[in-house]
């Protein structure tokens, strides 16, 4: 385990974080795609109002307010409702309260003073957000790193009252010297921001960030999957905790999975949210990662663009919104590029897969590094892992706990194996 992780503390990285804005379960379905464009992850936090205004909550009040993680499939699946299709402007303001699955755990306040070690390994169990309150004063400072940005956390504060909160023998934060107008102030840190800090210490953390994901054990065999010819709507029956993605795959004669794309929040975060749900309810999970170019029969699709794209806010501002003349689905609609259609499922097809509605992929044999950097270029959660022999062969996925969990364990003796990587458990959806 590095020392970086022991030396360094939470508050070393909220520097620079904007102060978080919360976004209340009675907020629309509207207003909840226009803040998940901007945000981490593809997600954003629901919270309950507070009962009484003008008192100062505890920790405890604030855990009990928040509901969970509203992400972009979430709201794919709900605009997939028969009811939803039927009438997409009264879903469209619809509160998130109704869409969005509770889940309170997944969201924690620490302190600024908590050690990253701490923290990794609270988000490796399954933490998606840490809570850290803003605008409190040193007493001390965690090492050397953290001097750095003691300076811009007592900014705020008159001279006088920062010489006298360090001290030499203080090392925990105070906030009773915080003032009362910034004691509600928090930050909000994903696993996300962990993994952009983790790659700056690449150096520390030494030879292991150039072994390869496999001999650190950071592939994870369970992954969820469905068959590119099952309907696209049945990722919404069985999502995993960790990470909110599908694979989808074709079965081999031989039995390994290939894989052809993927339905998830990360791809789904940017897009145009009814273009896509009305092709999760109609069309194959194998149509959906292709983006069929077909004029659409089954039904009409209205235009209803709302701010789920960069410079796609036009149709809000002219004071339109839905329109009855019918649209022609395809993969740049629910924002993949275009792609040649085919009816068929076949080998030849892989050389069709190519922007965004690509699966994000590693080797087995990558290195912890390139699969960070992968995740941090692409913003996404995971990356898909494939064959060393092969571009499509699935065996299984790497995501984020997946990475904090290789990165904090104590090192073992490296041990050279014979046998190849194993295949992937899947959890296939089946009709």
């Amino acid at each position: 385990m590095a020392s970086v992780f022991i030396y360094h503390v939470v508050g070393d990285l909220t520097v620079g974080k904007p102060e978080l804005v919360e976004f209340l379960e009675t907020e629309t379905v509207e207003s909840a795609i226009r803040v998940i464009g901007e945000a981490a992850e593809g997600s954003i936090p629901i919270w309950k109002r507070r009962s009484h205004v003008g008192v100062i909550e505890n920790s405890e009040m604030r855990q009990q307010r928040f509901v969970g993680i509203l992400n972009s499939l979430d709201i794919v699946a709900f605009l997939a409702r028969d009811e939803c299709l039927v009438d997409q402007e009264k879903a469209m303001k619809t509160p998130v309260s109704e869409v969005v699955v509770p889940n309170n755990s997944l969201l924690r306040e620490v302190d600024p003073a908590t050690r990253l070690i701490d923290a990794l390994e609270m988000m490796k169990n399954g933490l998606k957000r840490l809570l850290v309150p803003k605008s409190v004063v040193w007493k001390g400072m965690s090492k050397r790193f953290s001097i750095l940005y003691n300076g811009k956390w007592l900014k705020n504060l008159d001279a006088s009252s920062s010489s006298s909160n360090l001290g030499p023998n203080a090392n925990r934060p105070s906030s009773s010297s915080t003032p009362t107008s910034s004691r509600n102030k928090f930050c909000c840190l994903s696993r996300e921001d962990v993994i952009r800090f983790v790659i700056g210490c690449l150096g520390a953390l030494a030879p292991l960030p150039l072994s390869s994901i496999s001999s650190l054990g950071a592939i994870n065999p369970n992954f969820s999957s469905i068959e590119a010819s099952f309907p696209a709507i049945q990722v919404t029956q069985k999502l995993p905790q960790d990470i909110t993605a599908v694979a989808v795959v074709e079965s081999t004669p031989d039995g390994p999975f290939k894989i052809i794309g993927e339905i998830s929040a990360c791809k789904l975060w940017k897009c145009d949210y009814l273009a896509a749900a009305w092709a999760l309810a109609n069309l194959s999970a194998g149509q959906f990662v292709m983006g069929v170019e077909d004029n659409v029969t089954l039904r009409t699709l209205p235009h209803f663009s709302v701010n789920s794209t960069a410079g796609e806010n036009n149709n809000m501002a002219n004071g339109g919104g839905v329109s009855t003349r019918p649209r022609k689905f395809s993969s740049r609609s629910i924002g993949f590029f275009s792609n040649p259609a085919s009816p068929s499922f076949g080998a030849s097809r892989s050389s069709m897969y190519r922007g965004r509605s690509a699966p994000l992929t590693c080797k087995v044999t990558s290195s912890l590094a390139a699969v960070m950097a992968q995740m941090l270029s692409h913003r996404a959660t995971h990356v898909w892992v494939t064959e060393p022999e092969s571009e499509d062969i699935l065996v299984g996925v790497v995501t984020y706990a997946d990475i904090l969990a290789a990165v904090i364990k104590q090192p073992a003796p490296v041990i050279p194996s014979t046998t190849p990587a194993g295949e992937g458990c899947a959890t296939e959806i089946q009709n």
